[in-house]
């Protein structure tokens, strides 16, 4: 077994928040443990092994058709990315990035390290993967490694549940809140200079525009204003999502966003075919299969659909499982006014149909119904997941807080839950209304049984593997599919649809009444793993197949 040797230290982000301002009676921003000594590591047993789960991806587009200075904007957004990305190395590691990486002589094992960002494997529940390393603290770097909920619950400070703030200890040992543009104000003010450099070479008004907001959040650290802006552009080619977005890092409570940032150039024509599925959102809303108390709210009527070719991945978006489809803004008043834009990452979302579906499919998926296996009903599913955040409930039905508020670091586990099984019922509704064109309901449903062999082997630590296995379990007790003796499935499609109806219920009320308990009691009794499952998800290991894709990326990879 190959030994490892590096120095982790537990101080936060030293040199990332020595800059910051900060009152006299304030320590330095920064987790309060002492440095570590020393110590000589190995890999766990086992880890070896999962090294290679993730197959390697070259990140291109065809920028053949963009102007010299959309291909030099491209440029600066990727510098901007970058920033991104060492912002959220930062919140996701309690430790010095640098001195872990530039301590590790196996190539293969840096490499683990940079994607999981950190020394714990994303897709095997945040498990350490070295010696010596102690579990991954459930607030990762947004709150002091020795606070307790206990403690935080019964402090009163200003910035408490801000999305962008950290939590910190001043010398007296009481908790205080920073926010982002003081912890970071040089690596912001560096990235805002980036944006508005950008805007400068925009040909879409609109999108100079949305660069100049969003560079001044960053700098203020006010950023609906920029969303409502971003919800406005609809001729740009070039795109990106860009700073402290999801909360899913931030396992402790939810509340804290992670910096991320993707790069993307737009699918003009796919995007037009795409438009069509706005329009039927407020009908789809009355239908769901729940009281009308819990579905009184209705999408903005600026809901977008757009697929793009993304280029870059930073930070959030780039560590672990990498996502090919987005709803945002996050923002419920955005939400409410102008609805969401939903982008689906096509180069992203093909690699994964190709190189790990599909394999999936020929092992676990009964011959006679892998004919169902298409890309058109992965893209459909995985776009109408993103859709569906649009949908359902945002407010709890009291009208005391948001549903993301009541039901703290369950709330965004059952969000995706409900973005899954909502999306297939959308799929179902408008492909028998004649909307969808493209295969039979078989396809759609076939596929999304692939589709959690794929998700749950993300493991539960993260809020889509959380989700995955809630469904997976709930359809198995519904008879949704039945398992042969060669450990292959196959869908009951009467089953299946009874099922979507009734987990579609179930969650959309647990959001609506705002019920932490009842949550995490379907969490308890839903979220594991069955060793039976486990046993076939070692066979798509045994097989060699990835668990998800990792990137070749930069500008040398797209020729700028």
């Amino acid at each position: 077994m190959t030994t490892l040797r590096f120095s982790l230290t537990a101080l936060a982000s030293a040199m990332l928040l020595s800059a910051c301002s900060q009152p006299a009676n304030e320590t330095t921003p920064a987790s309060t443990e002492p440095a570590a000594e020393k110590t000589s590591h190995s890999l766990v047993e086992g880890a070896a092994q999962r090294l290679d789960i993730y197959q390697p991806v070259d990140l291109t587009a065809d920028l053949n058709h963009l102007s010299a200075d959309q291909k030099k904007m491209i440029g600066l957004l990727i510098d901007a990315s970058k920033i991104m990305d060492e912002l959220f190395w930062d919140q996701a590691y309690p430790g010095d990035k640098q001195e872990l990486l530039n301590a590790i002589d196996d190539p293969k094992v840096k490499q683990f390290i940079e994607i999981n960002y950190g020394p714990w494997d994303r897709l095997n529940n945040n498990e350490p993967f070295l010696t010596g390393v102690d579990a991954k603290p459930a607030g990762a770097n947004f709150y002091p490694a020795d606070m307790s909920k206990e403690e935080f619950e019964g402090a009163t400070f200003a910035g408490k549940v801000d999305l962008y703030t950290l939590v910190r200890r001043n010398q007296d040992g009481e908790l205080y809140s920073i926010p982002y543009n003081v912890a970071y104000t040089e690596q912001l003010k560096a990235a805002a200079e980036l944006l508005r450099e950008a805007a400068t070479l925009a040909e879409s008004q609109a999108f100079a525009n949305y660069l100049k907001l969003r560079a001044d959040a960053f700098e203020s650290n006010s950023y609906q204003a920029s969303d409502f802006a971003w919800m406005d552009m609809t001729d740009n080619e070039i795109d990106i999502v860009m700073g402290p977005i999801e909360t899913y890092e931030d396992q402790l409570y939810g509340y804290r966003a992670g910096f991320e940032s993707y790069v993307l150039i737009k699918d003009m024509d796919w995007s037009q075919r795409l438009e069509k599925y706005a329009e039927y959102l407020p009908s789809l809303q009355r239908g769901l299969p729940v009281a009308d108390e819990y579905k009184a709210e209705m999408p903005g009527s600026g809901a977008q659909l757009n697929a793009y070719d993304v280029v870059y991945y930073a930070g959030h978006s780039n560590a672990g499982s990498k996502t090919i489809a987005i709803n945002l803004p996050n923002d419920e008043q955005v939400q409410l006014e102008k609805g969401t834009r939903r982008l689906q990452l096509k180069n992203a979302m093909r690699a994964k149909f190709d190189e790990i579906l599909v394999p999936i499919a020929d092992v676990l998926i009964v011959p006679e119904q892998r004919q169902h296996i298409t890309f058109d009903a992965f893209f459909a599913n995985t776009m109408f997941h993103e859709v569906a955040h649009g949908l359902g409930i945002k407010n709890t039905i009291d009208g005391s807080s948001t549903v993301r508020q009541a039901l703290k670091e369950l709330a965004s586990a059952l969000e995706e839950g409900k973005a899954d099984i909502l999306g297939l019922y959308m799929v179902t509704q408008l492909l028998e209304q004649g909307v969808i064109t493209e295969g039979q309901l078989e396809d759609y449903y076939t596929t999304f049984l692939a589709g959690i062999f794929r998700s749950v082997r993300f493991g539960a630590s993260s809020a889509h593997g959380k989700a995955n296995m809630i469904r997976f379990n709930y359809f198995a007790e519904a008879g949704a599919f039945t398992r042969n003796e060669q450990g292959q499935y196959a869908v009951d499609m009467a089953a299946m649809r009874a099922a979507m109806n009734s987990l579609s219920e179930k969650i959309l009320t647990l959001q609506g009444d705002g019920d932490y308990q009842g949550v995490g009691e379907l969490f308890a009794e839903m979220g594991n793993v069955p060793a039976e499952l486990q046993a076939d998800l070692d066979r798509l290991s045994a097989a060699q197949i990835p668990v998800d894709i990792t990137f070749n990326q930069g500008k040398a990879t797209l020729g700028l």
